[in-house]
């Protein structure tokens, strides 16, 4: 069809187009539950420390499963196990809106729902990364990334707006609900699928066992330009993770109330979607010197983080906020394509489900150490130190591993 050609490559090929619409339904819906846990969360306990904890009961099922669910994702069907994901973690947004519903006040049944949820997105993951390289060709891969990216910031601004709207007018199991209808439309993308069933069966498939679910430890380990990338993520966000505090600015520091936080909180991600946009319809393989690239995005996130620290305007938090959105998708794309392509398809899965201790770890453990430090200090030299600690750890990962520094 003519109109084909005018649409970035990736959207071109049905399955992809197919998984990229329904994620877009999906992550909007994800990203309003995620704004409603916090406020959620806060309005029940008032308590800092509570906001940095939804952070570590969010990661201790991704610690927990990472190898398994990597394992999983290369061993079986990856189509059917995105499918069982999905639907379990809808199961935990209806739970968790029939929770806010009846006006429980105690806060271990939302941290319970939100750690099964994650349970469910660790396995979703892994399953979800290692498809998308067999949807799209190898040379459309990078602007499968810069999709991917786009598509997650379109959500990211739609949710959290979204949230606020819905928590003000609606109340918060609305934004829990709705979250768990949208989770239908990447199941129906997925059943629309065609895949080539004949490919898949010939694929090499490791088996369960322990040595397989190791096989993606080793593999990380003994290539540096992966390792390094690994931890420069996770330093980064685990330094810089403002997001937990947002319900504390919006409510303590700036006074804008729901609303107000649901445009903080998708401030990022649309600095994040201009930037998404823009490296979608360049011409491909335009970023040139992405190592040096990548270290410089990751330094601006830190230095945008210090600025948020010091707001004490909407204004100047919302464009703080946005240029931390827009650094951090310059380096994901280049990251994720790194990966990928450095990556055999038989240990795809396993790679990544390492790759979420580290991208997923940082922000959820930093939102524990931000939740600390403000309760100790303040959220503002919360945030701003935790800005100082990511360009700290910038430096170091471009010290440590030169050869990062020169990828190009």
């Amino acid at each position: 069809m003519a109109f084909l050609t005018s649409i970035p490559p990736a959207l071109r090929h049905r399955n992809y187009r197919l998984l990229w619409l329904g994620m877009i339904i999906s992550v909007a819906g994800t990203m309003m539950q995620s704004a409603a846990l916090l406020w959620h969360v806060y309005d029940v306990t008032g308590q800092p420390l509570a906001l940095g904890a939804v952070g570590l009961v969010r990661i201790v099922p991704v610690i927990g499963f990472s190898l398994l669910s990597g394992m999983v994702a290369d061993s079986f069907d990856r189509r059917k196990v995105m499918l069982a994901s999905q639907i379990g973690m809808a199961m935990c947004a209806a739970l968790l809106g029939l929770l806010a519903v009846s006006g429980i006040k105690a806060v271990w049944p939302i941290f319970a729902l939100a750690g099964l949820s994650s349970a469910f997105g660790a396995f979703d993951l892994p399953a979800r990364q290692a498809l998308i390289p067999t949807l799209v060709p190898r040379e459309d891969l990078p602007n499968a990334f810069s999709l991917n990216s786009t598509m997650h910031q379109i959500g990211s601004i739609v949710g959290p707006v979204a949230a606020g709207a819905v928590i003000a007018g609606l109340g918060i199991h609305w934004a829990y609900w709705l979250n768990a209808a949208s989770f239908f439309a990447v199941i129906a993308a997925l059943i629309a699928m065609k895949l080539d069933t004949a490919r898949a069966a010939v694929e090499e498939r490791p088996g369960v066992s322990l040595s397989a679910a190791l096989d993606g430890l080793r593999f990380v380990r003994r290539t540096p330009l992966i390792l390094s990338s690994f931890l420069l993520d996770f330093f980064a966000t685990f330094f810089s993770s403002a997001t937990a505090l947002l319900p504390i600015y919006a409510k303590d520091i700036l006074h804008v109330g729901p609303t107000g936080y649901g445009w903080l909180y998708s401030a990022t991600a649309a600095g994040a979607l201009v930037t998404a946009i823009s490296l979608t319809f360049m011409r491909r393989g335009s970023i040139g010197k992405q190592g040096p690239v990548l270290l410089i995005s990751v330094f601006i996130y830190g230095l945008a983080t210090v600025l948020f620290g010091f707001s004490t305007t909407f204004a100047l938090a919302f464009v703080a906020l946005a240029l931390t959105g827009a650094a951090d998708t310059v380096s994901t794309i280049i990251r994720n394509t790194i990966r990928q392509l450095n990556t055999p398809d038989h240990l795809r899965g396993r790679m990544v489900s390492v790759s979420m201790i580290f991208f997923m770890g940082g922000p959820q453990l930093g939102e524990m150490e931000a939740g600390l430090v403000a309760a100790w200090f303040g959220a503002p030299i919360s945030v701003i130190t935790g800005g100082i600690g990511c360009l700290i750890a910038v430096v170091w990962v471009a010290r440590r591993w030169p050869q990062l520094w020169h990828y190009d």
